[in-house]
């Protein structure tokens, strides 16, 4: 977590930009592992809306703290992508130029490209009891047991409404690795009641400026402070060559790649 704030919309210019970070954040209590664990795949939500005021609004929870991966700090909704994520059937799918650009950050596997957008919104629904779904016309066959739950509402994944705008990777210190690719989605549509498993508490729609108050790890600070308030002052066209801010870690310092 960085010490300066930074004010949201203010963007850094180069095309590789390397941020303050606290190594103690995600390093274990004692020093980091003898081994670098692989980082497994993950992919997180980021639910939006506008406020009566007009304010664009996010939702956010904080992790329990006897959760073993950043305790404490307040998250996006998301986790690791589960086997049954890639036989997982959507209502719709997933924009041809978001497609492509997931599918750039993992060897232009489509396939996979897709099941880290049907983990995102299958996470979101489990971590809040929100649904980024609409209606399918029939039931599909062979559901895995991650799954089952999800159409159980009726709905099942409305892909058309997601954007991806992030990748973050986990520093090799950490003994959890994740590499995440992160999604934004409009939750004015979105059903069901704000509650989920309980996996994240105080979980509440906030402005960019409150959610920068509130503890946060490096990337999530990055995409409040830089990322979001930038992406709807200019809103991106839909283009499959658009580049994707990855944040990663080179040399023990935090970096942001256009990839």
């Amino acid at each position: 977590m960085s010490d300066a704030k930074r004010n949201p919309g203010e963007l850094l210019s180069d095309k590789e930009r390397q941020l303050t970070v606290d190594p103690l954040t995600l390093m274990p209590p004692d020093g980091p592992p003898e081994k670098i664990s692989r980082p497994r795949d993950a992919a997180s939500l980021i639910p939006i809306r506008r406020s009566r005021s007009g304010k664009i609004e996010v939702l956010m929870g904080r992790r329990h703290m006897k959760h073993s991966f950043v305790p404490d700090f307040f998250v996006f909704p998301g986790g690791r992508v589960d086997p049954g994520d890639r036989n997982a059937v959507a209502a719709t799918p997933l924009r041809p130029d978001v497609t492509a650009r997931v599918a750039r950050s993992c060897r232009h596997n489509s396939g996979r490209a897709v099941a880290f957008a049907l983990s995102a919104v299958r996470e979101t629904y489990e971590e809040t009891g929100l649904m980024i779904g609409a209606p399918l016309k029939e039931a599909p066959s062979n559901t895995s047991d991650e799954w089952q739950h999800v159409y159980d509402t009726g709905l099942a994944p409305d892909l058309a409404a997601l954007d991806y705008i992030a990748r973050a990777r986990t520093p090799t210190y950490s003994p959890i690795r994740f590499d995440a690719r992160f999604f934004l989605a409009d939750a004015e549509n979105a059903t069901g009641t704000l509650g989920g498993t309980g996996e994240l508490e105080e979980l509440a729609w906030r402005s960019f400026e409150d959610s920068l108050k509130l503890p946060l790890v490096d990337v999530t600070e990055f995409i409040l402070g830089e990322l979001l308030p930038a992406h709807f002052e200019a809103p991106p066209k839909p283009d499959p060559s658009r580049p994707v801010p990855f944040f990663c870690f080179l040399r023990g310092a935090a970096r942001v790649i256009d990839c």
